[in-house]
């Protein structure tokens, strides 16, 4: 149980709910246990009567009836009691089952972008569900059985040796067994639960891919290839579960065949022993009643035990990522006052994962409230270079300065809500049009939110919709177009009013009409505002304060657009090629 103990601190905040329920499952199994006592005492109340003991027959109907009201009252209060642990133990397993899935999507959401190129969303997902489903098990219902078991074990042991120690000790004979065949159940368990919990992450990860990219494989015509590939990874996972539950089938069947023996010890020595005048034959029925008392929380041990180990499996999962240190850290708690004045200083930068050098010794300045614009071929670093500024990454060598603060020194979350970037790929949240524009500014008010629709030169197409800004734009933004998307991401920059803009090549997806609008709105929205313009065309950064052209990582040219017309180059060579693509 070693990765549970990552779940004690959770014990300690909910002590007093958790020792509540204790102490109301000891008084619960105590009344419970008057039951037994009462029966054998009606019992040999009866045997006296027909031994002539007792002459009264309304005596004994008397004792009889008050035995009654004595069961009833016994198993009201059990009851009662038993109620309360419930709401006290399975309710604060439902708190913790609330604070473990926060904890885990904090951590989610500060693990750095390399992380997520190494785990599969669908792995994420069920961790963050089947893995703390299986743990809210263990706070739950394995701790109020196992509470409920050792309580009523040990008073009804102790009833038990009271009234006869010898029969008692044959009683327990087949206990031994029981603990050792748990041990190595409980071990199989456990290790077939984690290649269960690995294979349904497998199934969850595939099912999201294929949801995902729902449209390629129509338009691919792929259907029986992907239903072939589900229903293979399907059966796997569905033959790893039954090969732990055989494993688990084996709980129940055991102890119910182990406290039979002992029902029969119970009989065969409590017989020999009333035959003798030792005992009376009340004694043998509460025996009877305390050992099948103990029959379903011995049988519970089984299913505990399979609960424990599951959530042992599952934690282990979970402290993978919650032990997993945020590459890009927040090394400054004090506010810092970000101006937008950036210095790129012989950066470099190489991917992790695949060992590219996207940057080499490059170096560059933007001044405060300057527009940088940065063309090259697709895998020449222009990208990255956006990333490092939003430190979604840090350089491999070089510095890079924002208002000649180390980016590393600057406070992380006071960087990230002065910039406003606009990915290459738009992405819009399964939301309304105005709350995907309002994620940049949420206290945005309607007027905000369409001045900057009008500037991303989007509002013309929302004020189509049937439901306006209120459109529902599904999972993605799958219902509007590319251009549509692209739009309303950048209209989500605007309205943050960031220091720092960043356009990532975000107007790939329109016509240079719609281009031209867009950036003459975008010029003056970013005045006095540092911005990045990636683009392949040259109409997107003809107007910027200077331009850099880089190749395999490195600037190959750089100035203003009027300057780099003058030199032979890339720069010339795109703009002649995009002039006659116009003309044409």
């Amino acid at each position: 149980m070693k990765a549970l103990k990552y779940l004690n601190k959770y014990f300690i905040k909910y002590k007093f709910q958790l020792i509540l329920g204790l102490i109301i499952t000891v008084l619960a199994k105590i009344f419970a246990l008057f039951v037994p006592q009462i029966i054998g005492q009606s019992i040999d109340i009866v045997t006296d009567y027909k031994n002539g003991v007792v002459t009264e027959l309304s005596d004994v109907r008397t004792q009889l009836f008050y035995n009654i009201l004595y069961i009833i009252g016994a198993a009201l209060i059990s009851g009662a009691f038993t109620f309360l642990m419930r709401q006290l133990i399975i309710v604060t397993s439902r708190k913790i089952e609330f604070d473990l899935k926060n904890e885990i999507f904090r951590q989610y959401e500060l693990l750095s972008l390399n992380f997520y190129k190494k785990h599969r969303t669908g792995d994420l997902m069920n961790r963050i569900n089947e893995d703390v489903s299986k743990v809210r098990m263990y706070f739950g219902p394995a701790i109020m059985y196992s509470i409920n078991m050792v309580v009523l074990f040990i008073v009804a042991i102790v009833e038990m040796l009271k009234i006869d120690v010898k029969l008692t000790l044959y009683t327990m004979i087949p206990f031994p067994i029981l603990s050792i065949s748990i041990y190595y159940l409980s071990k199989m368990i456990n290790e077939r639960t984690t290649i269960v919990q690995q294979y349904l992450s497998h199934l969850t990860t595939i099912a999201q891919e294929k949801f995902s990219g729902i449209s390629i494989i129509k338009s691919y015509g792929i259907e029986p290839d992907t239903i072939r590939e589900f229903e293979e990874v399907s059966n796997t996972s569905k033959e790893k579960n039954i090969h732990l539950y055989k494993v688990q089938a084996l709980f129940f069947p055991m102890m119910i065949f182990l406290i039979g023996i002992s029902n029969i010890i119970v009989i065969y020595i409590g017989g020999k022993q009333y035959i003798d005048g030792r005992i009376n034959l009340g004694t043998i029925a509460e025996f009877l009643i305390y050992v099948n008392m103990l029959t379903w929380p011995v049988a519970i041990v089984g299913w505990v035990t399979s609960i424990i180990q599951q959530a042992e499996a599952s934690q282990k999962r979970i402290n993978e990522f919650l032990h997993e240190t945020p590459e890009i850290q927040n090394n400054n708690s004090s506010p810092s006052e970000i101006q937008g004045d950036i210095i790129f200083d012989d950066v470099t930068y190489t991917y992790e994962d695949t060992n590219i050098t996207a940057l080499d010794h490059i170096s560059f300045h933007v001044k405060q409230g300057q527009t940088i614009g940065i063309l090259g071929k697709t895998g020449s670093g222009k990208s990255t270079i956006l990333n490092l500024v939003s430190r979604l990454y840090d350089v491999s060598e070089g510095e890079i300065k924002i208002d000649n603060t180390d980016i590393k020194k600057v406070n992380l979350d006071d960087l990230r809500k002065n910039i406003g970037f606009v990915p290459q790929e738009a992405f819009l949240f399964s939301d309304s049009i105005e709350n995907n524009i309002k994620f940049g500014d949420e206290d945005a008010d309607e007027q905000k939110v369409i001045q900057a629709a009008k500037d991303a030169y989007v509002h013309h197409n929302i004020e189509t919709f049937k439901e306006g800004y209120q459109t529902f734009v599904g999972e993605r933004g799958v219902t509007l177009s590319g251009g549509q998307k692209q739009r309303i991401s950048i209209a989500r920059a605007i309205i943050k009013n960031p220091k720092v803009l960043i356009f990532d090549d975000c107007l790939s997806a329109v016509d240079t009409e719609t281009e031209e609008k867009i950036l003459s709105n975008l010029y003056r929205v970013s005045r006095g505002k540092t911005t990045f313009i990636v683009s392949h065309r040259i109409s997107s950064v003809k107007h910027a304060d200077q331009i850099i052209i880089l190749e395999q990582g490195k600037v190959i040219q750089r100035g203003t657009h009027n300057s780099l017309l003058k030199k032979d180059g890339f720069y010339k060579e795109l703009y002649e090629q995009q002039l006659m693509e116009k003309e044409l």
